[in-house]
């Protein structure tokens, strides 16, 4: 099981290499369901394996151009906030078991994959949905502040929460909100997401998950291998037509997730 697990890890750095937004969503359902990792646990893993993929795969945007660090910088900085609060404070502090129902406990670690799943509905839409964005390049970059702001919380506060690089809802804001070029926006999400994940796994260093680094290590080298991979195989593989069957598959995945934990 622990070969197969390797091998997706592999296969999730792939998909993030060549798809970009949502490609890490399968980070959390490999560590769980593969090498049983603890769900919480599971999401700090899951913030330094996507953090640490999504800087290698920007070195091929910086060479092509396709980084804008002001917006990064704009856009980054509520949600590095979030992320890490949500982590540090919030995580922590969560009551386990959230609640009960006559003999039915609902548990932090359940929650935190019945949010995944969630989560990962919303994105497989986001990617068999096309996008009505302009991918022309605008003549100027505008900032919507208090909107950028706002969404920068609730973006960082979901990654915090499942531990998800949150590329599949960066990228149409990115575009929508500032008129980023398409190419440019794939390009500044990765620099967003490697930011707010590595900080973010930061907050979790002083609480008592018992975080088994080298393990953790091993499993990114992994995913890193396959977002390099990914990322060459770009020039030959049109992410316009992966993107909806990946978009399937994490439907499909998510479904069987909340089938899993909610159907005794």
């Amino acid at each position: 099981m622990e070969i197969i697990g390797y091998l997706a890890s592999i296969v999730m750095g792939l998909t993030l290499g060549i798809i970009g937004g949502g490609g890490s969503i399968l980070t959390v359902p490999i560590l769980v369901y593969l090498f049983d990792v603890d769900p919480v646990l599971s999401t700090a893993y899951s913030l330094f394996v996507v953090g640490i993929t999504s800087v290698v795969g920007s070195f091929s945007h910086f060479k092509s151009g396709n980084v804008h660090i002001k917006t990064a910088l704009i856009f980054g900085a509520p949600s590095i906030a979030a992320v890490y609060s949500v982590r540090k404070f919030v995580i922590p502090n969560i009551p386990d078991p959230l609640f009960s129902v006559n003999s039915f406990e609902v548990s932090k670690s359940l929650t935190v994959l019945i949010l995944f799943a969630v989560l990962m509905l919303l994105a497989s839409i986001t990617m068999i949905i096309k996008p009505r964005v302009d991918k022309e390049k605008k003549e100027t970059i505008h900032y919507n502040y208090p909107i950028i702001f706002l969404e920068g919380i609730v973006i960082g506060g979901i990654t915090g929460l499942v531990g998800a690089g949150g590329g599949f809802l960066i990228i149409p804001a990115l575009v929508l909100l500032t008129g980023l070029p398409m190419k440019q926006a794939v390009g500044t999400s990765l620099i967003i997401i490697s930011l707010k994940s590595l900080i973010g796994f930061t907050g979790d260093l002083e609480g008592n998950l018992p975080i088994d680094y080298q393990f953790m290590f091993v499993f990114s080298s992994f995913a890193m291998l396959g977002i390099i991979v990914g990322s060459y195989l770009t020039r030959y593989i049109a992410n316009e037509r992966l993107k909806p069957a990946f978009g399937w598959f994490v439907m499909i995945m998510g479904l069987f997730i909340l089938g899993k934990e909610l159907i005794p």
